[in-house]
């Protein structure tokens, strides 16, 4: 009867995939169904951790952050959690053979979230690994499925990949991280002068990223590389609506991408993909 938990907590993680992002949610789908499950686990996990940290105000976050932190370690001991996200979690981390490692970084950079930090450059790639990085690296495992040399290969690609997804993130939400969490993440930014200067080198940094992270998608297993690209569709759609959003303006409101917007973006992606254009 463990077989219905375990449905049912891979069905949690999945959900709030869905709930939470409907981007990830379409890439997703475009996955081999075999592997979609492994995927809602890792997006699920990392969700459950950035939500401790990015919008339960009122309680105490380093509390609930320490005990995720002590229930993931012990599930991981125990092959066993009550909690679905961490069941379907743990099983995942199991079934692929995920680094600890990559995890025990990416709580790292959720407990830097809880601290005021001044980031300089080493502080600041050290966040973007854990909160980012380490993400692609779990999941490029799952995708890789034990093929060691293809994922050593494949490695530095999903770094850069990760990279650029976080700091679109870090552009998109930047009043929200401001205002509402008094974050700043990029190296010795003073929020009172960041211009439009300012905000093209972030993006000429992010071009780069970009362009270095798609000669990996294109090495990806068959089983994965649709997914991935799509993905990367959907951020560089939004990263080209920052680009064309005064920096001003960023500073009144979030980026956002309509849903109708992400379907086309979909359909474009499928027949360049279909195309060998990609």
């Amino acid at each position: 009867m463990k077989k219905l938990f375990d449905e049912l907590s891979y069905e949690v993680s999945k959900y709030t995939t869905q709930k939470y992002s409907t981007s990830f949610s379409l890439g997703i789908l475009a996955l081999k169904p075999s592997i979609r499950p492994a995927v809602y686990a890792v997006y699920g996990y990392v969700r459950l951790a950035d939500e401790i940290v990015d919008s339960f105000h009122g309680y105490d976050k380093e509390k609930l952050l320490n005990r995720l932190k002590t229930e993931t370690y012990e599930a991981l001991e125990d092959g066993i959690s009550l909690n679905p996200i961490l069941q379907s979690f743990q099983e995942t981390v199991r079934q692929y053979n995920i680094d600890i490692q990559l995890i025990s970084m990416f709580l790292r950079s959720m407990e830097m979230d809880l601290q005021t930090i001044d980031y300089n450059s080493e502080l600041y790639k050290e966040y973007i690994y854990g909160s980012a990085e380490v993400v692609g690296l779990m999941c490029l495992q799952i995708f890789t499925e034990g093929n060691k040399q293809q994922y050593e290969k494949l490695k530095p690609y999903a770094m850069k990949l990760g990279s650029a997804f976080q700091k679109v993130n870090f552009l998109r939400d930047l009043k929200d991280d401001f205002q509402i969490l008094g974050r700043t993440y990029f190296p010795s930014m003073n929020m009172s002068v960041f211009d439009n200067t300012l905000k093209a080198r972030i993006e000429k940094e992010i071009e780069e990223e970009f362009k270095e992270a798609l000669l990996g998608i294109k090495k990806l297993p068959s089983s994965s590389i649709f997914g991935v690209y799509l993905a990367y569709r959907y951020y560089l759609s939004l990263f080209e609506k920052i680009k064309k959003t005064s920096s001003q303006k960023m500073l009144q409101q979030r980026i956002r991408i309509a849903n109708s917007k992400k379907l086309l973006v979909a359909f474009k992606s499928y027949i360049r993909y279909k195309s060998a254009y990609f």
